[in-house]
């Protein structure tokens, strides 16, 4: 079964190329256009990995990284924060919110996988019990 990710941007671009890339990896994925979708998603579907813009209508992505983190359900999901914030107040802020890593737009094919890959082990196709 592949491992699934959740990409959870308001810009329809950056859902796509965050699309391609990680399906070309092997991933599933499904895609949330703002934050309150994003929470409702990662509550039903369970990905094992969630990409996630800082800045999106309804609920923002600090708000929402904080619901899921203080939900039993999606706490343990990994989330990394997506975004063009880069001064070093916003990493802390970023991290204090409870994401679990951090890519800056604009995105860098290498950089998704291997964030990815940190998370996920690069092996998306990969079940427990199973060797490489």
């Amino acid at each position: 079964m592949k491992q699934t990710i959740l990409i959870a941007d308001d810009d329809i671009k950056h859902r796509k190329l965050l699309t391609d890339i990680l399906q070309a990896e092997g991933y599933a994925t499904l895609t949330a256009e703002n934050g309150e979708l994003a929470i409702d998603m990662a509550r039903s579907a369970k990905p094992s990995l969630i990409l996630m813009d800082i800045q999106m209508p309804m609920i923002d992505g600090l708000s929402a990284v904080r619901a899921l983190k203080a939900d039993a359900e999606t706490r343990l999901i990994p989330v990394i924060a997506i975004t063009a914030l880069a001064m070093r107040e916003d990493w802390k802020r970023i991290i204090e919110a409870g994401f679990d890593g951090y890519l800056s737009k604009p995105i860098s094919i290498k950089e998704v996988r291997a964030e990815v890959n940190r998370f996920l082990g690069g092996k998306p196709e990969q079940t427990e019990g199973t060797t490489a």
